[in-house]
């Protein structure tokens, strides 16, 4: 659907460590854009309704932490998990899940989420706007495969998972290089 698709330019407001800075509380601002994330890199994006959730925290995030290094071999240089929520959630999030490998984009403001035209209404869970569950094999800033779950909706009543599924992006490489060979 989005293959082609140029990822927009929007600037993310992290949390990053700063050993320098003593106390409870070593983190500082540094503001990072879609080009520190993608440009030069092939990577898999994957975006969901949010940290802490069922599905997201037990099999989605997991799945694409432990599959890293079979990522990796297929030729993807990192993975990020984007999440309409702030840095201080999906540090926590991150922390939480232990991760090594996934690195956590905050859309807090869902600019990001927006322009991808992704940003729906979840006012029937309590969530506000949030990001509708996706993925995408991003190269150099430019979206080589699209996988969005069916139903895209504000409001959808179900939260449907599988197509964005890390088993279903490894398929794709792994059809792909098939394919090239």
């Amino acid at each position: 659907m989005k293959a082609g698709f140029t990822l927009p330019e929007v600037t993310f407001h992290t949390r990053v460590r700063d050993d320098s800075i003593e106390g409870p509380n070593p983190f500082r601002w540094q503001d990072m854009t879609t080009a520190d994330y993608f440009k030069g890199k092939r990577v898999i994006l994957f975006s969901l309704p949010g940290a802490f959730t069922p599905t997201c925290s037990t099999y989605q995030l997991p799945g694409f932490e432990k599959g890293f290094g079979d990522f990796a071999e297929k030729g993807i240089d990192a993975i990020y998990c984007m999440s309409v929520n702030d840095s201080f959630v999906m540090n926590a999030w991150a922390k939480n899940q232990e991760l090594e490998n996934v690195g956590v984009i905050p859309d807090g403001s869902g600019e990001f989420t927006r322009k991808m035209g992704m940003l729906v209404a979840k006012d029937n869970l309590g969530f506000g706007m949030r990001s509708w569950r996706y993925a995408a094999i991003v190269n150099d800033g430019v979206v080589e495969a699209w996988f969005e779950e069916p139903g895209l909706s504000d409001n959808h009543g179900e939260d449907p998972y599988g197509v964005s599924a890390p088993e279903n992006l490894m398929k794709h490489l792994e059809d792909a290089a098939s394919s090239a060979a």
